[in-house]
């Protein structure tokens, strides 16, 4: 009998119930300047949620908590950033939210910026979302607007579909995962190759991809503050550390895709979609023919909206991969115009 009570309780484990332990807590003074490999200077304080995670690691997840700069509405936006991001990236969608009544909490994912970089760790969404999930619980937050873009729009739906009654609405901008790449050709690479590469990380190479895919061939000087935050911790002092920790997450974005899932999400969902983005994951170590077919989102955004049940597209024709940097002003008036009527 207690046999079958344990496998009872794991197997609630597996649906996602998840609450702060006594173990978990949350750090908000003499946080050192330079966090976790990152020096970069963030618009608000940061905090740390120290948890416990896979063999009682004891982790830091770097996040910030912005209180809400209008009257209060009493709702809390979470804002996931994607892989070559980091969470001051959303500062002007922050802006917006905060003025609008929101609280806003933005995590940087373990691995990134300015939280632990672990030398051994299982990257998974489904860790992230666990992880983020406790951030929230511990902060007693239950119900949030979920906001991702790019990886964090990946992890955005794999949160939406473990934990489909804390998310409210669930906006995903640009997300990867729209498509199964290693199904459409993407051979799988060692993950000592994805570290070299990772760790070749230069200025120039930054620029150079982000240049053609984030901002279609077009540059703005405003544009250099994210090229230099993430060339700062790859040359910083868990640079090594962090360049195998997204080695890792290379591995994880090719080998769990979200794609065959969409139809099950329950949240009322928008797609912010620059159509002219090309991200693919691996396209730039696949053959010519398998490149050709990879990272179509004027394709993939109606293809994926329809699979949402409660779906909605809007389309930027004009803008890349990040819109909400790309053009603000067009990103927000979408944003904020679509949350004031879902």
């Amino acid at each position: 009998m207690k046999g079958l009570q344990c496998i009872a309780i794991l197997g609630l484990g597996l649906f996602g119930l998840v609450s702060a332990t006594s173990n978990d807590s949350i750090k908000e003074r003499d946080i050192p300047f330079d966090l976790n490999g990152s020096k970069f200077v963030y618009p608000w304080p940061v905090k740390l949620y120290q948890f416990e995670t896979q063999r009682k690691q004891r982790l830091e997840m770097a996040f910030m908590d912005v209180a809400p700069t209008g009257p209060p509405n009493g709702k809390t936006a979470v804002l996931l950033h994607g892989k070559n991001f980091c969470g001051p990236t959303w500062k002007e969608t922050a802006d917006k939210l905060t003025a609008a009544g929101y609280r806003v909490i933005l995590p940087d994912q373990i691995g990134f910026c300015k939280s632990s970089k672990p030398k051994t760790y299982q990257f998974s969404l489904q860790q992230f979302a666990m992880n983020t999930l406790g951030l929230l619980k511990t902060l007693g937050i239950d119900k949030v607007t979920l906001i991702g873009h790019s990886m964090g729009g990946m992890l955005a739906t794999r949160f939406s579909l473990m934990y489909p009654s804390n998310v409210t609405e669930l906006v995903l901008t640009n997300p990867i995962g729209l498509e199964d790449w290693k199904a459409l050709g993407v051979p799988y690479i060692n993950t000592d190759i994805s570290w070299a590469n990772e760790q070749a990380s230069t200025y120039n190479s930054i620029r150079g991809y982000e240049q053609a895919t984030y901002y279609v061939g077009t540059w703005a000087p405003a544009y250099d503050t994210w090229v230099n935050m993430l060339v700062g911790i790859y040359s910083g002092s868990k640079g090594i550390d962090y360049a195998w920790n997204q080695a890792l997450v290379v591995d994880m974005v090719l080998t769990q895709p979200v794609v065959y899932e969409f139809h099950l999400l329950k949240p009322k969902t928008l797609l912010l979609i620059g159509a002219k983005d090309n991200t693919a994951i691996g396209a730039q170590w696949s053959p010519p023919a398998v490149q050709a077919i990879l990272g179509h989102y004027d394709v993939l955004g109606p293809q994926v909206a329809a699979m949402i049940p409660n779906g909605k597209l809007i389309a930027f024709p004009d803008l890349g991969h990040a819109p909400q940097i790309q053009a603000p002003d067009r990103y927000h008036e979408a944003l904020m115009g679509w949350l004031k009527t879902a």
